[in-house]
């Protein structure tokens, strides 16, 4: 049904004439008359009898009409929904432990007032694709992996390098030590399930191993967090990286060490995703918040993968 259509008949009803009606929707008399003609003619019915008074609904106009203005006010709620400004802004934060997280909930405390929807998606290739679609407005991610670069749609800022740390049992022979150099961490076992190949941090953690000789191990089913960090504390020969922002909680008898990792200190970077043409107001809020607020990248001292640079910058020699 034509919402047009649907729109001259409730203004024609409420203004008891046609000419009226037309002066308030801007159009000639004549196109409000073909518009209630095609109306009566998809309902099968008159809606209207013309008096010397004007227009006046029939009893069928007059059953029609409360249906009529609910359609309008449909359609006004359907056009609000997608309205920019109107909607949630929706934000792809990968985990819900993770930096990312932590960021979204610095962005809430300083814009209480900006509705949100944060979302968890698995890899860069659905993000993207729900970022073009228009089902998320951004997403956090390390880019760009080797070989896959984004789209010339998607824009990209670096917001986050989140330094790793090694996280042992008590029974762990580094679990006494303060910091610990890359170097010392050469023949121990770092076991980190659930690194998928073909994921932004599958593609990360490859690059640590060769170039720091590492011994990451992903072997075994991954059951989630809890399971992992029972498994840390009870096996002196495996330890695991954790972001330094990452938000975890343990029993106090695992007895758990957070340990520095330095010389250099590898960093994880995140970046904000997003369509280039996205006009969510919201959008450019939170782009601003996190250039104010986030920590600086590419610090002396610390690590990312050669294929970590901003687009548009030169490659590194």
């Amino acid at each position: 049904m034509d919402l047009d259509t649907v729109r001259t008949f409730v203004t024609a009803a409420d203004a008891g004439q046609f000419q009226e009606a037309a002066a308030d929707l801007a159009v000639t008399q004549q196109a409000v008359s073909k518009r209630i003609a095609t109306l009566e003619r998809n309902l099968g019915v008159r809606l209207f009898t013309r008096t010397p008074r004007g227009a006046e609904l029939t009893i069928d106009g007059q059953a029609f009409l409360p249906h009529a203005r609910e359609l309008l006010r449909v359609a006004e709620r359907a056009v609000a929904s997608v309205r920019p400004g109107r909607r949630p802004l929706r934000v792809d934060v990968i985990a819900l432990r993770g930096a990312a997280s932590g960021l979204m909930r610095g962005f809430h405390r300083a814009y209480p007032e900006t509705d949100l929807d944060v979302v968890t998606l698995f890899d860069i290739e659905e993000a993207v694709t729900a970022i073009r679609s228009g089902a998320i407005d951004a997403s956090f991610r390390a880019v760009a992996a080797p070989g896959r670069p984004l789209p010339e749609d998607i824009e990209s800022v670096r917001v986050l390098d989140e330094p790793l740390q090694l996280l042992a049992g008590p029974a762990h022979a580094l679990a006494g030590a303060r910091s610990v150099t890359v170097a010392q961490l050469s023949g121990h076992r770092i076991w980190m399930p659930g690194i998928a190949p073909g994921t932004e941090w599958g593609a990360y953690y490859d690059a640590l191993v060769a170039e720091f000789g590492l011994t990451i191990e992903a072997t075994g089913p991954n059951f989630g967090s809890d399971a992992l960090l029972d498994t840390i504390a009870d096996t002196p020969a495996l330890a695991t990286f954790m972001g330094g922002h990452t938000r975890l909680i343990w029993p106090a008898d695992h007895g758990l060490r957070r340990i520095p990792v330095t010389d250099p200190t590898p960093v994880y970077p995140h970046s904000l995703l997003w369509h280039r043409d996205n006009p969510h107001p919201a959008l450019a809020v939170l782009r601003a918040h996190l250039a104010a607020t986030a920590a600086g990248h590419d610090t002396a001292g610390t690590w990312v993968p050669d294929w970590v640079i901003p687009r548009g910058a030169p490659k590194r020699p």
